[in-house]
Formats: structure tokens, sequence, C-alpha cells
């Protein structure tokens, strides 16, 4: 089994900064793609980066120039520094990565539980 623990969720004020992190653990041969989502009141769940296995990245739109997402591969640990919050950013955000497991080489895609961030003054 494969599990991934988020935290690092809470409340900011605009214009303050948060750094969710995501720690993978389970019977992992390689993890390849992670990325983050986020799903606010109301609304479809949505990609907002996502990071490949040597570090290329891709970021949404509305959170290029604002948002970092890394990893430490040493550590099973990816990261998303979120800069300059706005009230809209406000959402559950959900981890992800791509596992192949050591047994079998099965892969498929983990969800983390969600941690809420709220950006409010």
């Amino acid at each position: 089994q494969v599990q991934l623990v988020e935290s690092g969720g809470g409340l900011v004020q605009p214009g303050g900064s948060l750094r969710l992190s995501c720690v993978a653990s389970g019977n992992i041969f390689r993890i390849n793609a992670m990325g983050w989502h986020r799903q606010a009141p109301g609304k479809e769940r949505e990609l907002v980066a996502t990071i490949t296995s040597d570090g290329g990245t891709s970021y949404a739109d509305s959170v290029k120039g604002r948002f970092q997402i890394s990893r430490d591969n040493a550590k099973n640990t990816m990261y998303l520094q979120m800069n300059s919050l706005k009230a809209d950013d406000t959402a559950v955000y959900y981890c992800n990565a791509d596992v192949t497991r050591t047994l079998g080489f099965i892969t498929r895609t983990y969800w983390g539980q969600g941690t809420q961030v709220t950006v409010s003054s």
C-alpha cells in the first residue's frame, strides 16, 4: 500500500504565504510525476501545478509567478510554496503522485486527504 500525507494548510491574510508539504510512504519502487490540485466551494477540482521526477514543472495560469512546486526525492516529499495569496486561492488542496510499487511494478495515481487553505482578512 502507498499513502500520501499532507500538511501546512491554514488561515492566512491576503498577500501572505504558506508552504504545503506532501510525504509519500509505503511499498514504493519509484515516484514518477507529482502534482497539486485544488477544489474551491461550488467549483470543480482544478490542476494547480505538476513536477516530473527530474524536476520539470508546469503551472496553471492563475498561479504562475506566485506559486512554486518542488520535490526532494531522497525524502519522498513534495512542496508547494504559495506567495502573494488571494481570496480566490481559498480551496482544499490535494497532493497526488504517480507511483510504481515494488511488487508487480503496477503504476497508479494516489491522492492525499486534502488540506484546507483559507485566504481572508
